[in-house]
């Protein structure tokens, strides 16, 4: 059993979709640093996805600082850097943009952006 959730939703890339759920897992505090992750072929399985997708999963996340591997160990949830506040602010510019983009495509005004952002924040648990 995975140590996150998701429902995986066609249409979507398989890839995103779950280093999305592994990033929010972490943010929510669902995994934890040291906390092990599993194998590329225990993704696969419990995902049912081809385990090169699996692979490029996990070397994504290893690349983003998410994940560290250990040779004999496996992959472990990183220690998060608390870097500087507007380095982390800048993290989040390409994401925000998408965010924008779609809301004006849906023709939603900023309150209504700004009170689904408040939700979600809530949800997570962050003040």
């Amino acid at each position: 059993m995975l140590p996150f959730s998701i429902g995986l939703k066609p249409g979507l890339p398989v890839t995103e979709q779950v280093i999305f759920a592994v990033k929010k897992a972490v943010v929510a505090g669902q995994l934890k640093p040291g906390q092990p992750f599993p194998s590329v072929r225990a993704v696969s399985q419990e995902l049912k996805i081809n385990p090169n997708t699996a692979h490029k999963i996990v070397a994504a996340l290893v690349a983003e600082g998410v994940l560290i591997t250990t040779p004999a160990v496996g992959s472990v949830v990183a220690e998060r850097s608390d870097g500087g506040r507007v380095e982390r602010a800048e993290l989040l510019g390409a994401d925000l943009e998408r965010v924008v983009v779609e809301a004006k495509k849906l023709g939603l005004g900023l309150d209504e952006v700004q009170a689904g952002l408040a939700a979600h924040w809530k949800k997570l648990g962050r003040k």
